[in-house]
């Protein structure tokens, strides 16, 4: 194969790859926390010695968005929504993770955790333990009270490299670039954060994707049968 059909391959492997993100968007148009995702094609330049330089397009790097999404009313006292920058930090067996989904709940054992039985974690990164009897109510800074009484304050967290956000599963983060703690972020009692997917941007940029790849195919095809007509031309 030549150049121009490695090329095209790699652009098509990207497309496809975005294709799949832009579904993906979609699909979890309404899950609670979720957050858009975005696919970032780079260049790739290999030197040919004797010759010109090779250039593919790589699509390898995803950028999460980090747009606000909007607030929803729940009444309950175990959701929680962050107005502003951040995350909410959680406990998992493969370490502190970052989640926007504040669908909360008290376990068995005590502990605030989320709806997959993940421990959330203090400002300090400890478990919160939330008492058995008491009103429950958050200040804006993230600290929860018993009937009036401080228990704890939500750890709100940022990525130090938002490039390096690594989505694990439909609403967790993993922040492989670190994470510091955030000012400025407002706690809402009583809220959900829904997606914050774009539907009909997302719809059309689908469409333009899809047409992208026909015509790479075409493309492919096309160079399929001069390379075809060239070899019969050289053997006959």
């Amino acid at each position: 194969m030549e150049t121009t059909g490695y090329a095209t391959l790699t652009r098509q492997a990207g497309l496809m790859r975005e294709m799949q993100v832009v579904a993906n968007n979609i699909a979890n148009a309404a899950t609670t926390g979720f957050r858009q995702e975005g696919v970032i094609f780079s260049e790739y330049v290999q030197p040919v010695r004797g010759g010109p330089s090779l250039s593919m397009a790589v699509a390898r790097a995803r950028q999460t968005s980090l747009v606000q999404g909007t607030l929803t009313r729940t009444g309950n006292d175990f959701d929680f929504a962050i107005e502003g920058e951040g995350f909410f930090l959680i406990e998992t067996p493969q370490g502190e993770r970052l989640t926007r989904s504040g669908s909360f709940s008290p376990s068995a054992e005590g502990d605030l955790v989320t709806n997959d039985g993940f421990r959330v974690l203090d400002a300090g990164g400890a478990p919160i333990f939330v008492p058995p009897r008491g009103q429950i109510r958050a200040a804006a800074d993230g600290t929860l009270s018993a009937d009036g009484h401080p228990i704890a304050q939500i750890g709100i967290v940022l990525p130090t490299d938002p490039m390096a956000l690594r989505r694990e599963d439909g609403v967790m983060f993993d922040a492989v670039g670190g994470f510091e703690p955030v000012d400025g972020a407002r706690v809402v009692q009583g809220f959900l954060e829904g997606s914050n997917v774009d539907p009909i941007g997302q719809v059309a940029r689908m469409i333009t994707v899809q047409r992208a790849y026909e015509m790479g195919q075409s493309f492919l095809e096309a160079e399929h049968d001069r390379m075809r007509g060239a070899i019969k031309a050289m053997m006959s």
